[in-house]
């Protein structure tokens, strides 16, 4: 059974950067073993979880594996801590110049060729290894039972339609939840499935867009942090009474500015500022709007809150306390030779505080070094704010054995 209050968990996309979602709630885990023993571990501690992009992977996992938290937190580590570009995309040579090599071809002299080679590149990089890992991944034909049984309430996954222009929530839910619409905003009520996960995961230019069914109709369907003007919106609808978001790039930078280069950008950097207006301004901005609400709503007599339906909702977010853009440059070197020469192309270059482009390149960089140190730092911000996250959950701190700051993290995170 799922736990009360009912708790949303929201997962957000960012491509191998959602590496850090899998150390923070594999510190959860461990802090909620500590806090409540044994026998909470088969409780699922968040009756509605939904995910963008990578972070729909990951959540999706969790859905279909709710009837036991600690070993679904356990799969998605077991996963990323070994992780491999070419589970993801083809990394092989002759697989990057069929996609990459022919897109940027057509960037540059593709309108003098296009008409005589009928030319049609989909993406950068192909990724039909992910639907393959999906597929062993994400037990999805579980839902059902987990729904059925009490185990999950639901399930919500984004995806933004190249078709139609709209921005779509693919859900799975327990009777009585109906689907919602909002300006530029859809929900579809109806199984999850692997393609929803492969169109939700498609992120822009990067990978191709995921042909789904809609009404009868097939529309093209890519990345769900694309036009997501409201993050929060699925697991509000859904009924959440408090949410925990777990973001994957940093959400306030400190102080002063970090100069990159201060030659002209080239198409690498530009990309990956594009990149972080997809996958993180949205959520920012969502999540200053449900604090502002939750000010308003402190602010009204008890017989103004009974005319309205609005309620407060407890929020914590915990996202990477370090640039992951400095952590992917350390890391460069570890994507395999034909993506690195692809990614060369476009602006990637140099490594360390010499690297150019690495925002870009965290995006593609489902490598194990990148991913196990991307984890070690969830796990490390979670447990510096233990006694904020013991106080979200409500968990009885006298069972908690170790002290802040001494949570010894498994030997793999650090391998």
């Amino acid at each position: 059974m799922f736990e009360t209050p009912l708790t949303a968990l929201v997962l957000t996309g960012g491509g191998a950067r959602a590496a850090y979602q899998v150390g923070v709630l594999r510190a959860l885990s461990r802090m909620r073993r500590e806090a409540l023993g044994p026998a909470a571990l088969r409780r699922n501690p968040f009756g509605i979880i939904c995910g963008t992009s990578a972070g729909a992977i990951n959540a999706s996992v969790l859905a279909a594996n709710a009837d036991h938290f600690e070993a679904a937190v356990g799969k998605l580590a077991q996963v990323w801590e070994n992780f491999r570009g070419d589970q993801v995309y083809r990394a092989d040579s002759l697989g990057v110049i069929r996609s990459g090599a022919q897109w940027l071809t057509m960037l540059s002299i593709g309108w003098l060729i296009a008409r005589w080679r009928r030319a049609r590149p989909k993406s950068l990089l192909d990724n039909d290894p992910l639907a393959e890992l999906l597929h062993r991944m994400v037990p999805l034909h579980r839902m059902p039972q987990m729904i059925g049984q009490g185990h999950l309430h639901g399930l919500a996954v984004t995806a933004s339609s190249y078709t139609t222009g709209e921005h779509y929530t693919f859900f799975d839910a327990a009777s009585g939840v109906q689907p919602w619409q909002r300006s530029q905003r859809v929900s579809v009520l109806g199984p999850v499935t692997h393609a929803h996960l492969l169109a939700s995961s498609a992120i822009p230019f990067v990978f191709p867009a995921t042909a789904l069914d809609i009404q009868g109709q097939t529309a093209w369907f890519g990345d769900g942090s694309m036009r997501q003007t409201a993050p929060l919106s699925p697991a509000v609808h859904l009924g959440a009474q408090r949410l925990l978001i777990i973001g994957a790039g940093r959400m306030q930078e400190p102080p002063g500015h970090v100069l990159e280069s201060r030659d002209y950008p080239n198409l690498a950097q530009i990309a990956g500022h594009a990149m972080a207006s997809i996958f993180l301004d949205a959520l920012e901005v969502d999540i200053e709007r449900l604090h502002r609400i939750n000010r308003t709503l402190s602010l009204l007599p008890a017989s103004a809150m009974r005319e309205t339906n609005l309620r407060p909702l407890q929020t914590l977010v915990i996202s990477p306390s370090e640039r992951v853009d400095d952590m992917a440059a350390r890391h460069l070197a570890a994507l395999p030779l034909a993506v690195r020469t692809l990614l060369r192309g476009v602006g990637v270059s140099g490594r360390g505080g010499q690297a150019r482009g690495s925002a870009l390149a965290s995006y593609l960089l489902f490598e194990a070094p990148f991913t196990r140190e991307m984890m070690a730092l969830g796990w490390q911000d979670t447990v510096r704010r233990r006694d904020e996250v013991a106080g979200f959950f409500g968990w009885d701190q006298a069972r908690a054995a170790p002290a802040a700051g001494h949570l010894d993290p498994p030997a793999a995170v650090w391998a």
